[in-house]
């Protein structure tokens, strides 16, 4: 069963940093690109960033502007996306996805298979 968990979401004040983390099991992780996503009260589902789990490449949503930065850990079947400088408009139910089928990353929601719970991120100014 494919099963992925986030966590490290919390409430912060602007400026701050978190890093979430997406425990991915049940399908072969290097086969795969992970992405996060975020969907704030009121709109949208958007993408963040993803990461293509067998090459390392990377994409980034133009409003991140290198605040963010998405890495990886094979051994533990682990993504990560850093998040510093947060500000309020961060605000948002953050999901990671796995993408079984083209793994290779992209900030397309349509693109992936699965998707995980989400995990709070709330900034406040």
């Amino acid at each position: 069963e494919v099963q992925l968990v986030e966590s490290g979401g919390d409430l912060v004040q602007a400026g701050g940093s978190l890093r979430l983390s997406c425990q991915a099991s049940g399908f072969t992780f290097g086969d795969s690109a992970i992405g996060w996503f975020r969907q704030a009260p009121g709109k949208g589902r958007e993408g963040v960033s993803s990461i293509s789990i067998g090459d390392g490449i990377t994409y980034y949503a133009d409003y991140i502007k290198d605040r963010f930065t998405i890495s990886k850990d094979n051994a533990k079947k682990m993504v990560y996306l850093q998040m510093n400088n947060l500000k309020p408009e961060d605000t948002a139910l953050y999901y990671c996805a796995a993408d079984l089928t083209n793994r290779l990353g992209s900030l397309w929601a349509r693109a992936y298979d699965y998707w995980g719970q989400g995990t709070q991120v709330t900034v406040s100014s």
